[in-house]
């Protein structure tokens, strides 16, 4: 007996991991699009650095305590037994390549980049996702702080999002933070069994991650700790009323939040997150970011002041649809090319008029004059050119509207073929 064929098994994207594809993919070419152009006027440059890196770089940078090292990195050996990890986040690679190759300073990078983390996938967060961020290096002033805030925020609201919320702390710096997680530590001491499960015994390894612990014992735990910005120096605590100040000015809305203190362990002085009021969920933080002015030297480089933030795009864009805002429709192609005479026309027009900036689309494997149609409605040109025996034999072709323009029904029109660009781009308002 012949065994039997096994069907194979489909082989399906990861867990945690997702397809963006057409038309959908269109909002996010517009999101990236509409930060660029925000980025790009506050001077920043794109930068593209590596999806893996030296594990080194994150151990060091990030901590070798902090959860993402230690659970959520993607952490493997390559075949020369380097020890390599796929980015868990985009600072630490900036600041890397800011440290390798010398850029002048201020230096102003920002940057669009799939993030890894093994973690148990959520809303809007996945284990590979997909952040945008901007980076500057060379400066502490708290201005700067202010502008950096500014950018994401206006970035915001140019996608229509107004409800935002912006929390600000500060993290201080290192001479602040020991005799603050000292009396941190002495607090959650005494409330170590009013904790979540995986607090009340593990407060003790890293007390600030009990701040970030968004389940409901920790919070009320935590409402009554100790505040990080009553250990302040006089230095930390006026680079904070200036930032303050400066939001203020600006007509940015925010308040202090002690609690924040995000993530990752590189953050001194001033941090910020920005979360969606409108998605129902604990986890609506939709960016975020603050100072990390002792990175740079912690991975080997000059000491050098820094800050910048990063934006989720997967639940960015979550917020977004609570909102109904940002829908950024892909644009319909301005022509679908009929060719009834064997293709040859279609794929010379349809060159001709993609070279004057026009967008055009035709069938292909000899498809009847009903399919065609049915293909070009399907997809949202706003005109069928249409070329037959008859038309071909006389020089001319014939325009067909398929969308009302502002409004108007347009009439069908036959037009000399050697002057089909030009009325089209005449018709499309594209001229």
């Amino acid at each position: 007996m012949a065994d039997e064929q096994v069907e194979p098994q489909v082989v399906r994207a990861p867990k945690g991991t997702h397809d963006v594809l057409w038309p959908a993919s269109s909002r996010w070419e517009a999101l990236v699009a509409a930060f660029a152009g925000r980025a790009r006027r506050a001077g920043f440059g794109l930068t593209i650095t590596p999806m893996f890196e030296d594990a080194r770089l994150f151990r060091r940078g990030i901590g070798g305590q902090s959860d993402v090292v230690n659970k959520e990195m993607y952490e493997f050996t390559d075949r020369d037994n380097r020890p390599l990890a796929l980015r868990p986040e985009g600072t630490a690679p900036v600041v890397r390549a800011f440290v390798q190759h010398h850029p002048p300073v201020p230096w102003k990078a920002w940057y669009v980049t799939p993030a890894f983390r093994y973690e148990q996938p959520q809303a809007g967060r996945y284990r590979q996702h997909h952040q945008l961020g901007v980076e500057v290096l060379g400066t502490e002033d708290p201005d700067l702080d202010v502008e950096v805030i500014a950018l994401a925020a206006g970035f915001y609201a140019d996608l229509g999002l107004r409800e935002i919320d912006l929390a600000v702390n500060s993290m201080g710096c290192a001479e602040d933070r020991p005799r603050y997680i000292a009396a941190l530590s002495e607090f959650l001491a005494e409330h170590a069994s009013e904790l979540c499960d995986e607090h009340s015994e593990r407060y003790g390894v890293n007390p600030l991650r009990v701040l970030d612990c968004k389940r409901p014992e920790c919070r009320a735990v935590t409402e009554l700790a100790p505040r990080l910005v009553d250990f302040l120096d006089e230095a930390c605590a006026a680079h904070l009323a200036r930032v303050r100040s400066g939001l203020d000015a600006l007509g940015i809305v925010h308040r202090l939040e002690p609690r924040l203190v995000r993530g990752l362990d590189y953050y001194t002085r001033t941090t910020f997150e920005f979360s969606a009021t409108a998605l129902e969920t604990a986890q609506n933080a939709v960016g975020g970011g603050g100072r990390y002015d002792g990175l740079a030297e912690a991975i080997g480089g000059d000491p050098t002041p820094g800050i910048g933030f990063g934006i989720g795009i997967e639940r960015l864009l979550m917020a977004c649809d609570a909102e109904g805002c940002f829908a950024a429709l892909p644009h319909p192609p301005h022509a679908f090319v009929i060719d009834l005479t064997g293709g040859e026309q279609a794929r010379d027009l349809v060159d001709e008029l993609r070279r004057a900036g026009l967008t055009a689309l035709r069938a292909y494997d000899g498809r009847s004059l009903k399919s065609q149609l049915k293909q070009a409605d399907r997809s949202g040109a706003r005109y069928a050119v249409m070329i037959g025996a008859e038309e071909l034999a006389a020089g001319v072709v014939t325009v067909r509207p398929l969308r009302e323009a502002g409004g108007e029904k347009t009439e069908q029109e036959t037009v000399a073929r050697p002057e089909i660009t030009a009325r089209l781009r005449e018709l499309t308002g594209e001229g």
